[in-house]
């Protein structure tokens, strides 16, 4: 077969069952930067400890090396979106793949705490940029039918083992030097990017669309959300009352209520305001992030209790995390067959117990005694929580939607989705930092996977999907 160029981009995919090397390879790159952005989500947990004491920091102030990067990605994900749609996909990708390798390295050389956290904020807005683009290319590279399944699933595969796959890596890594987790993506991604530039396909002619970036509402957003982060971990040192801690939360709801006006006046908003009205999404989206919530913050509150109180090693540390995330990454083929066999709404209810339950559990004893009474059954617990309700919400959260608005919505979903690994972890370190009992952190956490009990239960009370025009609500 042909390569696939330009040309035959734009009059459309290969026919079906015909891949050649070049196809191959261009899934082997799409699904490998799949990876190495799902990697970046838990590559600092393990690190976490490590890097806190090589620099100087309490747990309020290295946690922003895990919310920085979800600042850049939930922040910035409906901007990303925009950016791809004018400038188009393949010139987004590959600049998003020379940013992601520059971050990585001046990460790995910068001793200032400020830096790592803007390079974490860039790598998390260029994975923004890859990860759903990835999907897209998929779409136009592939013949629709049973090939386009085949890759589409090898893509979410890479995606769900990516999060074991960190803290393995992290694991291993910072048991030489925490450093290494920061640096270690520049090379894998400069050679992906190496092969992108030759497989991945120039965009096909599209009809010209109004160039509208929104800029003020893309800065915003992750302005916002930085300030909100920046407030909350500073209550435990200067209280509500100082500056700089009333200043940043007040800042955070100016921007806010600014990102608001500019949405409203905007010709082309980031945020369509009529999809917040419909239920469907609102309810997945609560539900998706409890869930991320519930995972970050538990595992943030346990790696700072095992490693800093308990002297447990950062690869044994990572081993111990394995059962809250391993299960996932086994499962991620088997997903479409469970939503075909039980229906959404019931995966979601159930597994939306998995983390709260967890949670609970780790109020009993906040110093765990014993991993496999105390620690192993939270972490099998949240484990069970992504087998069943991951991929559950995922399909519900645009079911009730026209296909036109299902490309926003989705942007909409990823930013709820990274919006809360920001928030729910800096609530954690900031109350867990400087006690001796964790039970403050952990109770939040168990509140927030109550939140998504609530949402799960409130889902079995909807009627079946169907489509939706998108202007209603449910």
């Amino acid at each position: 077969m042909n390569p696939v160029t330009g040309a035959q981009a734009a009059l459309g995919p290969p026919a079906a069952g015909r891949w050649d090397l070049r196809l191959w390879g261009l899934l082997a790159v799409l699904a490998g930067n799949m990876l190495i952005d799902a990697v970046e989500v838990s590559a600092m947990v393990v690190a976490l400890p490590s890097a806190g004491r090589d620099l100087g920091l309490p747990l309020t102030g290295s946690q922003w090396l895990i919310t920085g990067f979800a600042v850049g990605f939930g922040g910035l994900t409906l901007f990303g979106g925009r950016l791809v749609e004018l400038l188009g996909r393949r010139r987004a990708y590959l600049w998003a793949l020379l940013g992601f390798a520059a971050a990585s390295l001046a990460a790995g050389v910068s001793d200032e705490p400020a830096v790592l956290v803007a390079t974490r904020v860039l790598k998390g807005f260029f994975a923004a940029l890859t990860a759903p683009t990835g999907l897209a290319i998929i779409a136009s590279a592939f013949p629709p039918g049973r090939d386009r399944d085949r890759a589409v699933s090898v893509y979410a595969l890479f995606g769900g083992a990516g999060f074991t796959a960190g803290l393995l890596l992290s694991g291993l890594l910072t048991s030489v030097n925490w450093r290494w987790t920061l640096v270690f993506p520049a090379p894998v991604v400069l050679v992906l990017l190496a092969f992108a530039v030759r497989l991945i396909p120039r965009d096909p002619s599209a009809p010209e669309v109004p160039r509208h970036f929104d800029i003020k509402a893309a800065l915003a957003l992750p302005a916002a959300l930085l300030c909100l982060v920046q407030g909350i971990v500073s209550v435990p040192r200067h209280g509500w009352s100082d500056v700089r801690t009333a200043g940043p939360l007040g800042l955070a709801v100016l921007l806010a209520a600014a990102l608001v006006v500019i949405e409203r006046a905007a010709p082309r908003p980031l945020i369509r305001g009529r999809l917040l009205r419909n239920r469907t999404l609102v309810r997945s989206m609560a539900g998706a992030a409890a869930l991320n919530g519930v995972n970050l913050g538990l595992l943030l509150i346990l790696t700072a209790r095992l490693q800093d109180g308990l002297g447990w090693s950062p690869l044994r540390t990572a081993l111990a995390f394995l059962p809250a995330s391993a299960p996932l990454a086994v499962t991620a083929l088997l997903s479409r067959r469970l939503v075909a066999r039980y229906g959404t709404a019931r995966l979601i209810a159930l597994g939306s117990l998995g983390p709260a339950v967890g949670g609970a559990l780790c109020l009993r004893h906040p110093v765990p005694r014993s991993y496999v009474a105390d620690v192993l059954p939270s972490m099998l617990l949240l484990g069970a929580g992504f087998v069943l309700a991951f991929a559950a919400l995922n399909t519900q959260a645009t079911s009730r939607l026209a296909a036109v608005d299902r490309p926003a919505a989705v942007g909409l979903y990823q930013s709820a989705v990274q919006i809360s690994a920001a928030v729910v972890p800096a609530l954690a370190a900031a109350l867990a930092v400087g006690r001796s009992d964790d039970r403050p952190a952990l109770g939040l956490v168990t509140a927030v996977g109550a939140c998504g009990v609530v949402a799960g239960l409130r889902g079995l009370r909807a009627r079946p999907a169907r489509a939706e025009h998108p202007s209603t609500g449910e």
